[in-house]
């Protein structure tokens, strides 16, 4: 008898948004009230998914969220009904006047067919709710001088991926640029950017930090990862470490 195959993952999106946005001081908890209350469902209703918004650790002036769409023509369309329908118009000046800038966008897309994010099975608490969760997600940006090519996917995948699993991280996704011309130049994205990006699940803050720890105990990320790092990337990574609100998905 042939045992049927595990159907593969679906992963969401094609094309990502990671959004860091700069606030007013004090501001981030009204933005966030307000986004999880009123612009979670009407994006969703316009095809577009919102994976998950966070609080920066390291910065209580940033608001950072995350956006999927299925590609750059739906990302036009979805974009145009919702910053010019009734939602945007009734709340923008709300929302704006806690921003100091918004236009931190990095436009992305999976690195592999099968490295978006795994929403299955997951489920956003309704609006209202106000337990924060004690997970953390890491998003750590490697930036290059020219698009990150296959040879730096495998590397990853082969060599790094397992070591930092090891060590405690579960690997959530992981992107490069989107490097298709901004279909809604409205909103805009950082142009001329050369990133790859992975993201990674923990516990809660204690869990990253004996994840750090660990890493810097192993032979392997201090003689040869941490090296090829700094040979391919032009600039040290940046590490965000972000702690979801109560009504992120991710």
């Amino acid at each position: 008898m042939e045992i049927p195959k595990a159907k593969p993952e679906q992963t969401c999106c094609p094309i990502i948004e990671l959004r860091q946005y700069t606030l007013h001081p004090g501001k981030r908890h009204v933005l966030i009230d307000l986004f999880d209350r009123e612009f979670i469902e009407p994006q969703e209703a316009l095809g577009m998914k919102i994976i998950g918004q966070f609080r920066d650790v390291d910065n209580r002036n940033r608001f950072v969220w995350l956006r999927g769409f299925r590609d750059m023509a739906s990302r036009a369309q979805a974009l145009q009904d919702f910053y010019g329908g009734p939602v945007w118009k009734a709340h923008r000046e709300a929302a704006n006047a806690t921003m100091v800038d918004s236009d931190n966008v990095l436009l992305l897309r999976p690195a592999l067919p099968t490295s978006g994010f795994s929403l299955e099975g997951k489920h956003r608490l309704a609006s209202g709710a106000n337990a924060i969760p004690k997970e953390l997600v890491v998003a750590t940006v490697y930036y290059f001088a020219a698009p990150p090519d296959a040879g730096f996917v495998n590397f990853f995948e082969q060599t790094l991926k397992p070591v930092v699993t090891d060590t405690g991280a579960s690997i959530l996704a992981h992107f490069v640029t989107e490097d298709s011309e901004n279909t809604f130049p409205a909103l805009p994205v950082r142009e001329g950017e050369n990133v790859f990006v992975w993201f990674a699940r923990f516990n809660d803050q204690p869990a990253y930090e004996l994840h750090v720890a660990a890493l810097g105990r192993t032979p392997r990320w201090r003689d040869e990862i941490s090296g090829e790092l700094a040979r391919r990337l032009k600039q040290a990574p940046e590490v965000l470490k972000l702690s979801p609100t109560a009504c992120s998905l991710l």
